[in-house]
């Protein structure tokens, strides 16, 4: 049901009408006492049964010569609506490419939202929205009211997009389509439950977050100078496991004398992967010989962190 009011004019049953990008024709009349009626003159308020889809509150309402006519012009609209939502997502402004271009990493999520109501359809298009950051532009291409449609999913097929659906269903073809073109739709009944999960989806785009962790200390308590090699030093591990391609830190009397790599790792003479807590060990430090005794070997790696929003 369509509730319009009468600017102009006669509405009567049978007229084909334009609302927006829908179209249709009066089927039923009722009026603001919920009675039937076969017309309506103007600054009449009245309930229609016949659009075929939802318009938006505040589209301007006509009545047409023939239904043919008032599809052809909704088709039109509904065209200029979509063209329109794809240019306005291309044209973007010089600053606004040298921003990306700087961040170096940016990525872009389109959403189609489709509703029951106007106003789900805005409280969740305006959350998505506020979802973007920096890094993660959320571009909400198309919303509308009523079932998803097979131009909906060409849509979304079109411009790498995924279809939420608040309380509505997909068409029986849209959802082959769907599944033809492997187009993503999430159906939803709380708006909550559609929000977290676009955000679960955009952590995941994210680049992981670097972080680093202290996998072992070491204590140099002897040195040994050997030409062509270097220094050596022989190692307890106080805790943790060393392994031979660690990053390592010289620490001394808790100041950061040297960041390398190691150039070997050794179990008495014997070339080893790792050295766990307790054990002895011999190493050589690459590019590095002023190593004393005393000195602790903090060993560390780079681990990739999931970030959040």
């Amino acid at each position: 049901m369509t509730t319009v009011l009468i600017q102009g004019g006669t509405l009567r049953v049978g007229d084909p009408i334009l609302a927006g990008s829908h179209s249709g024709k009066v089927k039923a009349l009722t009026n603001e006492r919920g009675e039937r009626v076969k017309e309506v003159g103007p600054s009449t308020p009245v309930q229609i049964l016949g659009m075929a889809g939802a318009p938006t509150a505040g589209d301007k309402f006509y009545v047409l010569e023939s239904e043919s006519e008032a599809r052809q012009v909704a088709n039109k609209r509904l065209q200029l609506q979509r063209e329109q939502g794809m240019r306005a997502q291309k044209h973007i402004t010089l600053a606004e490419i040298g921003r990306r271009l700087a961040i170096g990493n940016f990525k872009e999520l389109n959403v189609i939202v489709k509703g029951d109501v106007d106003g789900s359809i805005e409280a969740l298009s305006d959350s998505l929205l506020n979802l973007s950051t920096d890094e993660i532009q959320v571009n909400v291409i198309h919303k509308s009211v009523g079932q998803i449609s097979e131009s909906d999913v060409l849509l979304a097929s079109a411009s790498d997009a995924i279809i939420i659906g608040f309380q509505v269903r997909p068409s029986q073809n849209a959802r082959k389509i769907a599944e033809q073109e492997q187009i993503d739709i999430r159906l939803y009944s709380i708006i909550y439950d559609a929000i977290e999960e676009l955000k679960s989806a955009m952590e995941g785009m994210l680049a992981p977050k670097l972080e680093e962790k202290i996998v072992a200390n070491v204590e140099i308590r002897e040195t040994f100078k050997i030409s062509k090699v270097g220094t050596i030093a022989g190692c307890m591990v106080l805790d943790g496991k060393i392994n031979r391609n660690s990053d390592i830190r010289i620490v001394r009397d808790g100041v950061v004398v040297f960041t390398g790599k190691l150039a070997s790792l050794k179990r008495f003479k014997d070339d080893v992967k790792e050295v766990s807590q307790g054990y002895e060990c011999g190493l050589n430090i690459q590019g590095y010989n002023d190593i004393h005794v005393g000195d602790i070997v903090e060993a560390f790696e780079q681990v990739e962190v999931k970030r959040k929003l």
